[in-house]
């Protein structure tokens, strides 16, 4: 029988106390351990005020103590594609500290996306992102974890366009991270299911956190192997919103365990 995924919480989900200098990086983990009693952690790069070793090894130490596993982490600023030469040698830096640092943490996914603003790339975006992806996977690979693209900006959130670079890139090691809902130029629930079987890890937002059962079941009927993160958006009351939601995760997974779909039933 196959296990049910564990859960994660996005650590964006308290960007707003971040910005007010409320929240840091180790507070976010001692939180999602302690207070919501998860054990897999989803950071966020803007959690990273340096990308020093002795700032990163810092985490590493935090992670080991409070025995969590850094689930995925999502790194802003760094998307393959810019039209400009110099923005594009400047994000594949940024990538690369950054790839370094989720290896030094041990991360099971790294997010890093594709770039591109029009719904589609042009032939050169795409073999440009194509050949990236095809680097970045083979150490990927190599190191035990999968990278790839989120599906929540630009060309990414029409469906075909991230399942032609998943066939181009042709690598067991890339994988989408599956923003619930996150979909354009077709049906939403069409759009879910055509981007399930490339999952490496998810992103639940609230308007998804008492129906999730169906996207959660046919997850695991493909084999999923990685988590399902609460990620929280308002910027607002976000310790006790999270709190809601990962309750309504909750339940639409116990909903799912006794062959209900994981809705609103009473």
């Amino acid at each position: 029988m196959r296990r049910t995924p564990d859960l994660s919480l996005a650590s964006y989900s308290f960007h707003g106390l971040l910005e007010a200098g409320r929240i840091d990086v180790f507070h976010y983990l001692t939180a999602t351990k302690y207070r919501y009693r998860i054990r897999h952690a989803d950071i966020w790069s803007g959690f990273f005020p340096t990308t020093d070793e002795a700032y990163v090894a810092k985490v590493r130490m935090a992670l080991e103590e409070n025995d969590m596993i850094l689930a995925n982490l999502c790194v802003d600023g760094a998307h393959v594609w810019e039209p400009d030469e110099g923005a594009r040698t400047a994000n594949a830096a940024r990538a690369a500290d950054f790839i370094r640092i989720g290896e030094a943490l041990g991360a099971k996914t790294i997010r890093i996306d594709t770039g591109g603003q029009e719904a589609a790339w042009s032939e050169e975006a795409f073999e440009t992102i194509v050949r990236q992806y095809r680097t970045w996977a083979r150490r990927a690979g190599e190191m035990g974890y999968r990278i790839g693209p989120e599906n929540h900006w630009g060309a990414t959130q029409r469906p075909a366009n991230l399942l032609r670079l998943a066939a181009a890139v042709d690598h067991p090691a890339f994988g989408i991270l599956f923003h619930f809902g996150n979909v354009r130029d077709m049906e939403v629930e069409e759009g879910n299911r055509l981007l399930v079987p490339f999952a490496m890890h998810t992103h639940v937002p609230a308007d998804y956190a008492t129906t999730c059962g169906p996207l959660f079941q046919q997850l695991m009927d493909a084999g999923y192997e990685g988590t399902f993160s609460c990620e929280h958006h308002s910027g607002r009351h976000e310790f006790e919103q999270v709190e809601w939601q990962l309750g309504a995760i909750r339940r639409s997974l116990a909903m799912l365990s006794d062959g209900t779909d994981g809705g609103v039933q009473a």
